[in-house]
């Protein structure tokens, strides 16, 4: 090729090249006007949010697939806060900002607010009763709608039925046996019942309720827990959340993440007290009731519910930024009664009776100290009885039931209750759980190790259950 025909030959590239690039460049532009609605893929504009305001986000590809934002570039704002708003609400996303300048890209949560805006809402309700005599009249209003919007007013019938109670487990200083109450016909709620070995005259109980944790009661640290309550003199009933543990006999495990799930446990904590109540041993003047995470949000709402219990300890639940991540917890609208409520205020019905409040450093509680035990401390201060509530925080540890967890609860009991601490203690005056034997599952079974012994009148199946309710589709 000679010297002239290669100029030429670069003269045509050039001009290709100018040609494609300004096509190309057409092309991205004409797909940025308001015809095509600026929309462009959430992927590409999580980039230019990194970019833009020097941070990291976290999602997978499953998040961003297929998915564009609209009017992209128009819902920058001057900070990253504003521009994730503005850029994810329509997509019915969000972020959570995890630590530094990293957030992780979630599906829109309902039930979790940024701690802000949780506060700001316990301030508001705060305003609405400067004193006992207004927060009485709030109080009066919030309690029948709960009822109300469970499903449960007027109360199901009781049945008529007795518990079935499996032999009784003779171990060092404590007592187990097994029961299936049946609180709606065919609908039964299964717990083990922990009693201290000798018992003289009245005692108190605490209820138990399941937490969302693997093993659900048939857990290491919830067998310890009652028992260890047992051992100092306190009956402690653990039982399931409704289709968890044995309730999976008649329900599927997706069925507990249906709205009707916090219904059904709310019924069952209320005719599991009307049962521990028909013991001879109970005194009613002692009666409590201690869960951890999804049990502690049922804690919450039983205390505000039932005047009966006269003891509430959420562990590793309570806060006003967050509402329970699960139906069971959040799935009726009972944070719209009164207008709109929060866990914090519901958890503020239970003054003036003795409340501890457990939280930990790495969850929803963490914040617990700063705005909503105060909070909390100045509704009991209503009644002249601050010293009734307590927080026990816990900045470095995480959500569990661990020994830290449990040694509060032990203590608060043993203060409120009046039972002797030190009947579980060691020589050094350290609580000693070593000598709680832990079952296998099986054996806090109530219908047998598949459920052969499972009644035969047993309802199976969530449509069976909205047919007891009187919901039909």
């Amino acid at each position: 090729m000679t010297i002239k025909n290669k100029y030429i030959l670069m003269k045509i590239q050039k001009v290709l090249w100018l040609i494609l690039l300004f096509l190309g460049g057409y092309s991205a532009s004409f797909a940025q006007n308001s015809d095509d609605e600026y929309k462009q893929p959430l992927q590409d504009v999580l980039k230019k949010i990194e970019s833009k305001f020097g941070v990291k986000i976290k999602y997978t590809e499953e998040q961003v697939k297929d998915r564009w934002v609209k009017y992209a570039e128009w819902r920058f704002r001057g900070t990253v806060d504003e521009t994730f708003s503005n850029v994810l609400t329509p997509l019915d996303m969000k972020v959570n900002k995890e630590k530094g300048n990293v957030y992780k890209l979630k599906p829109y949560e309902y039930y979790r607010w940024n701690v802000a805006d949780g506060w700001a809402r316990l301030d508001s309700l705060a305003a609405l009763y400067p004193d006992k005599a207004s927060w009485e009249k709030r109080k009066a209003i919030l309690k029948p709608e709960l009822f109300a919007a469970l499903k449960l007013s007027p109360l199901p019938a009781k049945p008529a039925s007795k518990p079935i109670i499996t032999k009784r487990r003779v171990m060092d200083g404590y007592t187990v046996e097994n029961i299936a109450i049946e609180i709606m016909p065919g609908l039964y709620v299964n717990g083990s019942l922990y009693r201290p070995l000798k018992i003289t005259g009245k005692i108190p109980v605490m209820m138990s309720p399941d937490g969302h944790w693997e093993g659900q009661r048939y857990r290491a640290d919830c067998q310890i827990r009652c028992a260890t309550l047992a051992k100092m003199g306190v009956m402690a009933y653990s039982y399931d959340l409704f289709a968890w543990g044995e309730s999976l006999l008649q329900f599927q495990v997706e069925d507990h993440r249906r709205s009707l799930s916090q219904t059904v446990q709310a019924l069952g904590a209320i005719r599991i007290l009307d049962y521990l109540l028909t013991l001879k041993e109970t005194d009613p003047n002692r009666v409590g009731i201690s869960g951890g995470s999804g049990g502690g949000s049922h804690t919450v709402l039983m205390a505000a519910m039932d005047d009966r219990i006269k003891l509430s300890a959420p562990v590793v639940s309570l806060s006003s930024y967050f509402y329970g991540g699960c139906p069971c917890e959040s799935g009726m609208p009972i944070h719209f009664c009164g207008g709109g409520t929060d866990n914090v205020e519901i958890a503020a019905m239970t003054a003036p009776r003795p409340q501890l409040v457990v939280s930990d450093g790495s969850d929803w509680t963490a914040n617990m100290p700063e705005h909503d035990f105060p909070y909390l401390q100045k509704m009991y201060g209503y009644y002249g009885s601050g010293k009734l509530v307590e927080n026990v925080h816990l900045p470095k540890e995480g959500h569990d039931f661990g020994f830290s967890k449990r040694k509060a609860l032990y203590d608060f009991v043993a203060v409120q209750f009046k039972v002797k601490s030190a009947l579980v203690k060691d020589g050094k005056g350290n609580y000693d759980e070593s000598k709680v034997k832990i079952e296998e599952p099986a054996a806090l079974y109530v219908f047998g190790d598949k459920g052969e012994k499972l009644p035969a009148n047993a309802i199976k199946g969530f449509p069976a259950l909205e047919a007891l309710f009187g919901i039909t589709k």
